[in-house]
């Protein structure tokens, strides 16, 4: 054991001598393993500090108090909950009646004895420096010793008197506004002051004021209301603070009144999962990870990382060879000495061992630095503050011990084929003759076939893609085992080549010991670039075919609900004046009840709308009886029939406007290129222009139901029945042919509306456009539409926009990186080696740039070799994903036409190869790998005296 400790001791010694010796080898190594692990510990660094105990994230909620009480709006109808608070259901069967609606007495629930903090949030438009913004408007008493820890105050104070308010850092950095600053909201006259700055730990980037309780909302809806606006929707919840905390009985009790409780006593120590009733319902339960998909999760992080240190080790394994071959007359003079092959394989594991040790040291220091640093960064970057800087040693350790068993993995090879070198070869400088191993590439010819044969298996029996990608795992292995071997048969081309390459090529294959460990390197970053690069090509390509577009190309829609349409005069005005627009083609929206009411109706005094479709013309798949569902009475064969039933239909863009129905003229058919004269003149004589022929009925007419009691439409929706209202009935012409409306189901002129007795608001507008937008050109109008502080909706159709094209390029340059640095890895290797042979033909008279050239030929020729090898061994798993795609999404599509289900297209999912980056990687970066080289390495002669032999 002594004896033992002493020879590692000696082996550790000599090991980090040499890497201190030679620092530009021990700095490349020290990257290539540190750069990982500085990776992962910043990683884990910053999930564990941004993942919050559950009593960081109470005081971020609660503060000081002990529960929050909340109404879900049951009518104060009994219901259970979960120890979160965050599941909740109404006690009872509610299948058959109306679901619960309207607000509880939350006075009622609160405990005898417990302290009441009121917390409402609402929201409203601010008028800022830039216009105006749609902002939350919280009033809660932040002063109060209750809510310490909700807000947190960064400057100035929290507001003590009503025309006093606080704003979020966020708020005031969009706003242009800072404290001391006059605020205002449109629709309110009030004035307010700011008059501190705070933040929301939790939600950094919500835009956010504070005011006292009554003194913002209250007024600001009350104002907002009286103009028709729509109001601030404020929902208050209660803080309460009690002795003894809230227990999970008291929860319980509290439910039975129809509210919901958030309990700091109850998530601290919640209770066993058979004492929560919700739990004990149908449907209800706690949804953790199955042991299959936590076995899969940690399987496809073993392998990933498992991958990741292969990768390293074998773009490090060379050039700790390099070093042993470097240093082989130093382990010729050991073993002269009397130290035996365990001594030699000792001192090459040392320099693993120490660049190993010292990569998880920079690592992980690096890490921990670079985390504490970018702290506020990756706190802003993420919205929401840690928890605390929180360092776990054992994790740390753990991926540290990576670091080092990556740099001895890489190391065993070289030191396994140093301590077979005799010391007489070591002394004299002789390499000898080696025959490859034979085993090797017969393990990785099997491994391929089976690794084939499982992704084949995968991509044409099963819809799994966890079993094409572990075929294609191991089938890759199998290559890179295969690697001397394929590197042997690109041998026989040398033949044809002159001089420079053919020595190039003789001197990788007569040396695979270091050719096939960099030729494998290259082969694995590019089979996984170029596996990556034809997925993302394809889905492209399949996204770019179903890509459907919501205009004509150019063509612009604004619209804005809101306000009974009274911006949208200036919203038409902005677009009008900063796109190149040529035809604008204004239009309007049926409005039932107040003018400012919204589309879809809901608030008070406010009705809707609906397209009556005749009896006729509904679709049998979706005419239901209230005997459940309708498609069930008819067979696999008749819903697959009635699937392409001119009445079961479905358009493929979504119209944002209630039944389609909108109100313009002529020059909409021509913003959205239709081209009909009978729709024009049909306009022009007071007729709807359809285009969808199932609206129209027999005497050729279009109902529109107007609705004005909601609570007795609803009613009558949940018996199956038609909504009680009236019917306004207008001649229509219905357009022919299948022309591409873009979800318009019919337009009707400002006229025909008001003779039919519909009431009209302002929607927005169409334009044409004579060029595409440009981007300047888009951010001016977006900034123009901020400062009307509305939710404005605008479309400008660029057409199909890929999103892939980054991804790839940045894959391209990743797999180029790694190919050039692992062909200069292997060719500082075959510097080495072929010094003698360098000096040799410089003795008999070769020309200076022989040097140059033979180096990048050298360089040229890994890099060639490992990128074709990758790019065929990368598209093969690409190809069987695709296919396992396809199988997955054609069975889907027989299952929808089975089920009846309309608006569902034969799956396109098509194979595309990236050839531009093939292309590059097949071409660009061997030859920038083989110039590089050739500029980097001296011309310069050097004799020097042959070794003695």
């Amino acid at each position: 054991m002594k004896n033992w400790f002493h020879s590692w001791r000696a082996a550790v010694r000599i090991a980090r001598r040499d890497a201190w010796r030679f620092k530009g080898r021990s700095f490349l190594v020290l990257a290539m393993i540190a750069l990982p692990i500085l990776g992962v510990s910043a990683a884990d660094l910053t999930l564990r500090s941004a993942e919050l105990s559950t009593t960081e994230s109470l005081n971020r909620d609660l503060g000081r108090a002990d529960a929050r009480i909340s109404d879900p709006s049951f009518g104060g109808e009994p219901l259970q909950q979960n120890p979160a608070g965050d599941q909740y259901a109404p006690v009872g069967d509610f299948e058959n009646k109306p679901w619960p609606d309207g607000p509880a007495d939350v006075k009622k629930t609160i405990p005898a004895g417990a302290t009441v903090l009121e917390d409402t949030l609402g929201s409203g438009k601010l008028r800022t420096t830039h216009g105006l913004l749609h902002t939350e408007i919280r009033e809660l008493k932040a002063s109060d010793p209750m809510a310490q820890g909700i807000l947190h105050l960064l400057d100035g104070r929290f507001p003590e008197k009503g025309g006093e308010v606080a704003a979020t850092t966020h708020f005031l950095e969009s706003s242009g506004l800072r404290v001391g600053s006059k605020l205002t909201a449109r629709g309110l006259d009030a004035d307010y002051r700011i008059v501190g700055e705070y933040e929301l730990p939790s939600s950094l980037d919500t835009d956010q004021v504070n005011a006292l309780p009554g003194a913002f909302l209250a007024p600001l809806d009350k104002a907002l209301k009286a103009d028709d606006l729509p109001g601030t929707s404020p929902t208050t919840t209660r803080l309460v603070g009690i002795p003894g905390g809230f227990t999970w009985n008291m929860v319980q009790e509290v439910n039975a009144k129809g509210v919901t409780v958030t309990s700091r006593a109850v998530q601290l120590n919640p209770p066993a999962d058979s004492d929560v009733p919700l739990y004990q319902q149908d449907g209800w339960e706690t949804y953790e990870q199955s042991a299959a998909a936590k076995t899969a999760e940690m399987a496809a992080i073993g392998t990933i990382v498992g991958l990741a240190m292969l990768e390293i080790c074998l773009l490090a394994g060379p050039a700790f060879a390099v070093g042993a071959r470097r240093s082989r007359r130093q382990l010729g003079l050991v073993g002269a000495n009397g130290g035996d092959r365990r001594h030699i394989r000792a001192i090459v594991l040392g320099g693993g061992l120490v660049i190993g040790a010292a990569s998880a040291v920079v690592g992980t220091v690096l890490g921990i630095a670079l985390t504490f640093a970018l702290r506020p960064l990756l706190e802003d970057y993420l919205g929401q503050r840690f928890g605390g800087f929180e360092i776990r040693p054992l994790e740390l350790i753990g991926i540290a011990a990576l670091a080092v068993l990556t740099g001895l993995l890489a190391a065993i090879v070289p030191a396994v084929t140093a301590s077979r070198q005799t010391v007489l070869a070591s002394l004299t400088g002789r390499r000898g003759v080696r025959r490859s191993s034979r085993v090797l590439p017969v393990l990785g010819l099997i491994a391929f076939v089976l690794g084939a044969v499982i992704a084949l298996y995968g991509s044409t029996m099963t819809d799994q893609f966890a079993i094409v990608a572990g075929g294609s795992a191991l089938a890759e292995l199998g290559v890179v085992a295969l690697t001397p071997a394929l590197v042997g048969l690109f041998g026989r081309i040398g033949r044809w080549m002159p001089l420079s390459p053919r020595l190039a090529l003789r001197d990788a294959v007569r040396n695979r010991g270091r050719t096939a460990p960099a030729v494998a390197a290259v082969l694995a970053a590019v089979a996984g670039t170029v596996a990556v690069s034809t997925y993302a090509a394809s889905s492209d390509a399949q996204s770019r075919a179903t890509y459907t577009p919501q205009l004509p190309h150019g063509a612009v829609s604004v619209m804005l609900d809101e306000g009974g349409g009274r911006d949208v005069p200036a919203v038409r005005t902005a677009v009008q004046k900063n796109l190149p627009t040529e035809i604008r083609a204004d239009v309007d929206r049926i409005s039932v009840g107040k003018p400012g009411c919204s589309m879809y109706g809901g608030e008070d005094g406010c009705g809707q709308y609906e397209v009556v479709v005749p009896k006729a013309n509904q679709c049998p798949l979706w005419m239901s009886d209230g005997a459940g569902d309708p498609s069930e009475k008819f067979s696999k064969a008749e819903r697959r029939k009635l699937v392409n039933d001119w009445r079961c239909k479905e358009g493929d863009v979504y119209s944002n406007v209630n039944g389609g129905v909108l109100i313009g003229d002529a020059k909409l058919l021509a913003v959205l290129g239709i081209k009909d004269a009978d729709a024009e003149k049909a306009l022009a004589e007071g007729r709807i222009v359809s285009f969808d022929k199932r609206n129209i009925d027999t005497n050729g007419k279009i109902g529109i139901r107007l609705i004005t009691d909601m609570e007795a439409a609803d009613a009558a929706y949940e018996k199956n029945e038609d909504p009680p209202g009236v019917i306004k009935s207008v001649a229509a012409h219905q357009v022919a042919g299948s022309p591409n409306a873009y979800g318009i189901a019919m337009i009707l002129t400002p006229a025909t509306a008001e003779a039919a007795g519909l009431s009209t608001v302002p929607l927005g507008a169409y334009y044409s456009t004579g060029a595409m937008p440009s981007s300047a050109q888009k951010q001016k109008l977006d900034s123009e539409l901020d400062k009307t502080g509305s939710d404005v909706s605008l479309h400008i159709e660029s057409g199909y926009v890929s999103e892939n094209s980054i991804v790839l390029l940045a894959l391209t340059v990743f797999a180029g990186l790694v190919t050039i640095g692992a062909a200069g890895i292997a060719t500082g290797l075959a510097q080495a080696d072929a010094e003698a042979d360098l000096k040799t033909l410089a003795a008999v008279g070769a020309p200076a740039r022989v040097r140059r050239t033979l180096s990048g030929f050298q360089c040229g020729v890994v890099a060639v070799m490992g990128v074709l090898l990758g790019s065929l061994a990368g598209v093969l798993p690409a190809i069987g994903l695709r296919l396992t795609q396809r199988r997955g999404e054609e069975d889907w599509y027989r299952k929808a036409l089975d089920e009846g289900l309309s608006g569902v297209d034969m799956p396109h999912v098509p194979i595309v190869i990236p050839w531009g980056t093939l292309a590059a990687l097949l071409i660009a970066v061997p030859l920038g790998a083989a110039i590089l080289a050739a500029l980097v390495t001296r011309s310069h002669r050097v004799l020097g005296r042959r070794a003695a032999t």
